[in-house]
């Protein structure tokens, strides 16, 4: 019996593109514009959870932040707990605060809220 050695070569592809049609994407089309949404409400939904500092309907009174616990989550201005998150959704986040000893429910749309960088 002779050993025989087998050199596998690799194809390397020049161009660095992989599974690429060649055709051009429509930008345009009903696809791709429901694929960029979903996109901007992926990146928006990772930015609250993660706790970066936002601003609700451009009010310059104060910036927010989201703290995840194990109980649940609250919204903090950084100094203190302002009120509790019930449910954080794809572009909703619901929660409540009591004032003066009544419960006061409110919902934050995910699309208007600003980031602060």
């Amino acid at each position: 019996m002779n050993k025989v050695n087998i050199n596998v070569v690799k194809e390397i592809k020049v161009d660095g593109r992989s599974n690429n049609t060649g055709r051009p994407v429509n930008k345009k089309s009903s696809r791709q514009v429901r694929l960029a949404k979903q996109r901007l409400y992926s990146r928006l939904n990772k930015q609250f959870v993660s706790g970066k500092k936002f601003k609700v309907n451009n009010d310059s009174a104060g910036e927010y932040v989201y703290v995840a616990s194990t109980v649940g989550g609250y919204i903090s201005d950084g100094v203190r707990h302002v009120c509790n998150v019930n449910y954080i959704g794809r572009t909703k986040v619901l929660g409540y605060t009591y004032i003066l000893g009544k419960a006061l429910k409110f919902t934050i749309n995910l699309k208007n809220v600003k980031f602060v960088k």
